[in-house]
């Protein structure tokens, strides 16, 4: 059966080199969702696609379907660079970390306008992102958009009362990725244990657009329990744990 071409929005996630010229690129595509796809020739100098296909990259972008699990790519327009974060150390630990939660969060062909939405939002707001001296894993941006992912997978969790009793006038102290949210006093044997600070800064960061949470100085322990409950989330419900988050 002959393949067929389509065009379509696409943000490069991932690329790694496949023989001596060719590279396999990870795509997030507004048409299709998660795409595997070769870009051929692409490491020759003289290729067309090179500058125009590394990580980051937002671009509008041609790809043929053909009898394997790889699509090829045939043509490519560059919608946005992102030169910025990739060019600074602090900014592209931000990025990768945003990458990775992609790929892992959603790694089916399906199309979400609401999570492509997110992700190039996402990648406009890492251009400019004030550099830290904390780590990059620990930005309120990074943290705000991996919540936001696991909001959109159907992850969210429940922080307004017991997630296991129900009890609203009663201390939170823990997250239980069994139970889908914060706990109790009473119901929090075994739970990761979370700060008043915690819990205040995960909700603000799920309220708040992904534009205010650069800047909404949330404390240094409210930045580790977030980061406490996102790779707890990841665990329980993917069963996989972010490589960028342990070096970022």
């Amino acid at each position: 059966m002959a393949g067929r071409g389509y065009k379509t929005e696409a943000v490069v996630l991932r690329s790694f080199r496949l023989g001596e010229a060719d590279r396999v690129l990870h795509l997030y595509t507004l048409a299709r969702g998660r795409v595997g796809a070769v870009a051929k020739g692409i490491r020759k100098t003289k290729s067309r696609f090179g500058a125009r296909l590394e990580p980051l990259s937002h671009v509008e972008v041609m790809l043929h379907e053909g009898s394997g699990e790889l699509q090829t790519v045939t043509g490519v327009e560059l919608l946005h660079s992102h030169h910025e974060a990739r060019e600074q150390r602090y900014r592209l630990g931000v990025g990768l970390v945003g990458a990775e939660a992609m790929l892992r969060l959603y790694t089916e062909q399906e199309a979400n306008a609401r999570a492509f939405q997110a992700l190039t939002r996402f990648l406009e707001l890492l251009d400019e992102l004030p550099v830290q001296t904390t780590r990059p894993s620990l930005d309120p941006l990074a943290l705000s958009f991996q919540l936001k992912l696991l909001w959109l997978s159907g992850y969210l969790p429940h922080l307004t009362s017991c997630a296991d009793c129900g009890a609203r006038d009663t201390q939170l102290i823990g997250y239980s990725p069994a139970a889908g949210g914060a706990v109790c006093t009473g119901c929090g044997a075994g739970a990761l244990a979370l700060s008043p600070a915690g819990i205040r800064g995960i909700e603000s960061m799920l309220a708040q657009p992904l534009a205010d949470a650069k800047v909404a100085g949330f404390t240094d322990r409210a930045a580790r329990d977030a980061l406490a409950v996102i790779t707890a989330a990841y665990e329980y419900f993917g069963n996989f744990r972010l490589r960028t988050l342990r070096s970022a």
